[in-house]
């Protein structure tokens, strides 16, 4: 029996969750820490987001899970971006958008929640977002 009685709904769901889950066995989170996260998730996204401009953010929310695009979208003003960040100011922004404590440093829990992320986008987009990235911030991109 599905969850919600929707095919499509249970599919992001369950897309979703293997984001979480692959973001929580990289940490050792517990499904209890599912908040933790979602959390990770929500702040590298919305990091990213802020700093790709209007079309590069919707070329890549095509690409995500329909619940995960709605975590990506969340708050959104695209009059504001994208806001130009160095390396040091992006792992900042993720700091402040993460309210917990990093097991390790920020720089691998981007890279941790964009590997989740790996499996939905596609190697092109990926090229796409690291050539309007600036340098600094292009090793944190799965390949």
């Amino acid at each position: 029996m599905s969850a919600t009685g929707f095919p499509t709904f249970d599919k992001t769901i369950d897309k979703t969750n293997r984001v979480l889950k692959e973001i929580e066995h990289a940490y050792g989170w517990s499904k209890e820490q599912r908040n933790v996260s979602y959390d990770a998730l929500r702040a590298v996204l919305h990091a990213l987001r802020d700093r790709l401009t209007v079309d590069e953010c919707a070329h890549l929310a095509a690409q995500l899970p329909l619940l995960v695009r709605g975590v990506h979208y969340e708050g959104w003003d695209p009059s504001r971006v994208p806001v130009k960040m160095n390396k040091e100011e992006f792992l900042q922004r993720v700091r402040r958008g993460f309210p917990h404590e990093v097991g390790g440093d920020t720089e691998r829990l981007v890279s941790t929640v964009l590997q989740a992320l790996r499996q939905y986008v596609t190697e092109g987009e990926w090229e796409d977002i690291k050539s309007s990235i600036s340098r600094d911030l292009r090793p944190l991109i799965p390949v």
